[in-house]
């Protein structure tokens, strides 16, 4: 049976898409990146598209970093094709989230790529991955390209510009890394690449209330990024610049006259990443060397501090106290590496952004030089305003500088 004759057969009921999403729906493009808001419509318009290709013929492999993100694909997906689903025309795999023509490649699959090799073993004449900007980079280069190859099939890449927070849970080395697809995208001039960009508030299905419910709490920021969909790199008002960061970087560092290792501890094993930065100093220069950040159990962080201090030859790791220093002087002296090594606590005497403001003014100064790209950290630097809770890489950094002598006052040792 000719798969497209399923629509004569038995009727498929797709939604009415939206103006926006009629734009990707119909383009033509080899690759198409779609950057859109909260709630816009971004995963039923591309759940319509993935039954219109399928009605054609093809094999169409959807991926989302989470179930909860693959449950709403499915369900338009299934409610679209209920009628042949239950006339058996059409097989459906609830388990393995599955509908397909039996006898032939021609699917539908819905599967979730929190880890990028779970996508390994598959091709696709259509390619979906949706929440992209979560997502391990190798999801598309290193898995996804490669399946592609034998039909020239097509991807689809979809994200919302990820505020600091949902930052925390993603899988991506670099948090620009869909932005910057977008934009290497909308510099295509050959129309293999097409950009749409659409915002929550062009969804016209939308109700007000459900906007105001996940807009209450957001800063200004984040609604910029989340409901406005604007690909945000540094935030007005941050203290640190992109541009001074660039400027003073560098490949290696001189001769350094100290070394640590600086903690801001996460306290559970699915709450944000524990910031682990390792920082030095020659003279009144300000060297940070890595971030070894991590989201993990205390064990789990506490043995990368003490990697890190034995791989930089650190002379001690430091922890302010009223964020969790004395639990990790604790667990650090529970791993047998971590009982000799020199540790040290600190105690704010003032606020965050009295803090920060000193550390910020070490690289307006040209004195902060990254030794090479800390994506995650510079992030968050750049996009952390004062009055907003502050991230953990950026804590750990400013503890670095102020341990080093190099954050003015404002800390205590403990």
């Amino acid at each position: 049976m000719a798969i497209a004759s399923i629509a004569n057969r038995m009727s498929v009921h797709l939604p009415e898409p939206h103006g926006k999403q009629v734009l990707f729906i119909d383009s033509q493009a080899k690759r198409k990146v779609i950057r859109a808001g909260r709630r816009s419509g971004k995963t039923v318009g591309i759940a319509i598209y993935a039954v219109e290709k399928f009605l054609q013929g093809k094999r169409v492999l959807y991926a989302t970093p989470t179930s909860e993100q693959v449950d709403r694909f499915w369900k338009t997906v299934t409610q679209a094709m209920a009628e042949p689903i239950d006339n058996k025309i059409i097989y459906k795999n609830e388990t393995e989230h599955i509908i397909e023509l039996l006898g032939t490649e021609q699917r539908i699959r819905a599967k979730t790529a929190w880890n990028s090799d779970t996508l390994r073993g598959d091709y696709a004449d259509e390619l979906i991955l949706d929440e992209y900007q979560l997502m391990d980079e190798d999801a598309w280069g290193v898995v996804g390209a490669p399946m592609l190859l034998d039909n020239n099939g097509n991807a689809t890449f979809i994200y919302t510009p990820p505020s600091l927070h949902s930052r925390s849970v993603s899988k991506a080395r670099d948090p620009q890394h869909a932005a910057k697809l977008f934009k290497r995208a909308q510099q295509d001039k050959t129309g293999r690449w097409a950009t749409f960009h659409f915002t929550s508030m062009d969804n016209p299905y939308i109700s007000e209330e459900a906007l105001d419910e996940i807009t209450g709490d957001m800063t200004a920021l984040a609604f910029r990024q989340e409901i406005m969909a604007e690909d945000v790199d540094e935030a007005p008002g941050a203290l640190w610049k992109r541009e001074n960061i660039d400027k003073y970087r560098v490949i290696s560092a001189p001769p350094l006259d100290r070394i640590v290792v600086a903690i801001d501890p996460s306290t559970t094993s699915t709450g944000d990443e524990a910031g682990i930065i390792v920082a030095g100093k020659a003279g009144e220069d300000f060297y940070p060397l890595a971030d070894e950040s991590l989201q993990g159990s205390p064990l789990a962080w506490a043995q990368a501090a003490i990697t890190a201090y034995h791989k930089y030859k650190a002379d001690c790791i430091v922890a302010e106290v009223n964020q969790g220093g004395e639990m990790v002087g604790i667990t650090l002296s529970t791993i047998p590496e971590g009982r000799n090594i020199r540790f040290v606590t600190v105690s704010a005497s003032r606020g965050k952004q009295t803090r920060a403001e000193p550390v910020a003014a070490i690289y307006e100064q040209g004195r902060g030089h990254h030794v090479g790209t800390f994506n995650a950290l510079e992030d968050e630097l750049c996009l952390w305003v004062p009055g907003d809770a502050s991230p953990n890489r950026m804590d750990a950094l400013v503890w670095a500088a102020y341990e080093l002598g190099l954050g003015g006052g404002g800390w205590l040792l403990a």
